[in-house]
């Protein structure tokens, strides 16, 4: 194969470096952006799966209330009609041996106050299996004790920003904050977890589960988490779980099982649909960046309308022609694809340095397609121009001024 129209076709793009440049623009930003969402997709799909195996693994989240759907983001619902009790989580705990670990909780928000200090905070109410279960640990002190919640004590743990906006450089432990008008000892400070799935869970303040419940005037859960000891019993603790709570609610499945695995999988299919749809609109700009590589190639073949002829009256037959227009508009996109590669890894590293916890990464696969459709494009848009240039009569274009 002769190299010859990749010389003449480099050549020519080389005398218009700047035409050439603001022609490649569309298919270097369409490039670009198109692995930029897709890295971001990905590093997303990364943090929250980080995110929900930090609160835990293998867990089974049940709430009150039947909910159809087969996933989705957790959240509890204890102002609906239907209840859960600490009957129900004990049912659990003693009917289903698929089942390890069984932490109750209920769900509050109320003022914490020490001296002159005030902070409104969301109250955890739970048991002693929180810490493994949920895997959140006291760092300072102790955690709430299963004799803390047999006696109603009125103890409680501290997240690391309640303890820094009340209490500063201070040891609070052994210390008195009233929360919700009522006095609480600080037992313990909770290890620094900062934000999961959008909770800042060092801003939470840990109850024993009865105090919490006499607290917030209530008999009723907002969920009971259950461990299992693998995945391979996950589907038969949920089993597990749907028997035992339907034969104390009368038959009746007026609540929702839900899985840690279900959740994640739900939120993936999400990131994948709109990094999908988002990586779609950026590979609009690459039609248009092919748009202007078909306008400047038809410019062209105007303006060396003479050059054609003269090439073709000295031998040069129609598939040269047609050769050298279409490596043109070939080399158009395909550097400007090379050089969207190289913004978009900058790009990659700058939003890792900026956003730490979300680092992101170039996929190879995105890589391969972008470029790919890119010189797809600089073909595509670039037939329609050297056919036109093929199909010039030497004798009308030597005529040509």
């Amino acid at each position: 194969m002769s190299f010859e129209p990749v010389r003449i076709a480099w050549g020519a793009l080389c005398v218009n470096r700047l035409r050439s440049g603001l022609t490649m623009l569309g298919v270097i930003i369409g490039v670009s952006s198109v692995i930029l969402l897709v890295s971001l997709g990905e590093a997303m799909r990364d943090y929250i799966t980080g995110q929900l195996e930090g609160i835990g693994s293998n867990l089974i989240f049940v709430t009150p209330g039947k909910t159809e759907t087969s996933g989705g983001a957790f959240t509890t619902t204890g102002g609906t009609r239907y209840a859960l009790t600490l009957a129900d989580a004990d049912a659990v705990a003693q009917e289903c041996d698929a089942v390890t670990k069984v932490s109750p909780m209920v769900e509050g928000t109320g003022p914490v106050r020490y001296f002159g200090k005030s902070r409104d905070v969301q109250l955890v109410g739970a048991t002693e299996t929180w810490e493994s279960v949920r895997n959140m640990h006291a760092e300072v002190g102790s955690f709430i004790t299963r004799a803390d919640v047999d006696a109603g004590r009125r103890v409680c743990v501290l997240g690391r920003t309640v303890k820094r906006e009340l209490f500063g450089d201070a040891d609070p432990l052994g210390e008195k904050v009233k929360i919700s008008g009522a006095k609480f000892v600080v037992v313990g400070i909770m290890e620094k977890k900062g934000m999961s799935l959008g909770i800042d869970v060092d801003d939470l303040v840990f109850l024993p589960l009865t105090s919490a419940m006499e607290l917030m005037d209530t008999t009723r859960l907002n969920a009971i988490v259950a461990s299992c000891a693998g995945q391979a019993e996950i589907e038969r603790a949920q089993r597990q779980i749907k028997t035992a709570l339907s034969r104390r609610h009368h038959g009746n499945e007026d609540f929702t099982v839900i899985t840690q695995a279900a959740i994640l999988s739900t939120m993936v299919t999400i990131l994948k649909v709109l990094t999908a749809v988002l990586g779609s609109i950026a590979a609009i700009s690459l039609i248009v960046g092919g748009i202007g590589i078909m306008n400047i190639m038809l410019v062209s073949v105007t303006e060396r309308t003479r050059e054609i002829g003269i090439r073709k009256a000295v031998g040069a037959c129609n598939r040269h022609i047609l050769a050298q227009f279409l490596v043109e508009s070939t080399v158009l996109s395909v550097l400007g694809g090379v050089i969207g590669v190289v913004l978009a890894a900058v790009a990659s590293v700058v939003v890792s340095v900026a956003i730490p916890s979300m680092p992101t990464r170039v996929a190879p696969y995105s890589v391969g397609l972008a470029f790919t459709f890119s010189a797809a494009v600089g073909i595509f848009f670039g037939v329609y121009p050297a056919a036109k240039a093929s199909r010039l009569d030497p004798i009308e274009a030597l005529r040509r001024e």
